[in-house]
């Protein structure tokens, strides 16, 4: 690995970790926010290892530093997510050649977000079995409402990826 990917990778991560710090919006279980621009932005770059790099690290920062919870039994589950989101949005744009149009890119945030919201219910349900807090109210009652901003969140990433991305990759290429 290079200097210049290590620093990108770097950048992208602690940008990843600001927008988890700065832009949510916290309702119940439900925490609404751009963390996974990054994400989507390392793995449609430069594929499915920096992707998931991205996811985990900046994941792994949050979780530890600034979500209140640190180190659990469950924060592994908390990091996964992130990491396999970066990991197939990667693994996609690498078997495209990473070259995606708008309907390619919403395909793969679309099924980024809903991954990472299927991930994340899996988790909060395991975590709330173990630590005896759950209800299926808490668990499940927003997941429509989860879905839904999922998908606007992938139409709003995918009408700014493919020109930021060739955008980046003209500036990688200098």
């Amino acid at each position: 690995m290079n200097t210049k990917r290590l620093t990108s990778l770097a950048m992208l991560i602690a940008i990843y970790v600001v927008l988890s710090i700065l832009t949510p919006i916290r309702i119940a279980n439900f925490k609404f926010t751009f963390e996974a621009f990054p994400i989507l932005v390392a793995g449609l770059l430069m594929g499915p290892i920096d992707g998931l790099m991205v996811g985990a690290i900046g994941s792994f920062i949050y979780q530890l530093l600034f979500s209140g919870y640190g180190i659990t039994a469950t924060t592994i589950l908390w990091i996964i997510p992130h990491a396999v989101s970066g990991f197939i949005v990667g693994l996609y744009a690498k078997n495209k050649n990473y070259d995606l149009d708008f309907k390619q890119t919403a395909f793969i945030c679309s099924i980024s977000a809903l991954i990472v919201t299927s991930l994340n219910l899996l988790a909060l349900y395991i975590d709330s079995k173990l630590y005896g807090y759950y209800s299926f109210a808490l668990v499940f009652g927003n997941l429509l409402i989860k879905i839904i901003i999922g998908i606007i969140l992938a139409i709003i990433y995918s009408s700014i990826l493919p020109k930021l991305i060739k955008f980046l990759k003209k500036q990688i290429d200098r």
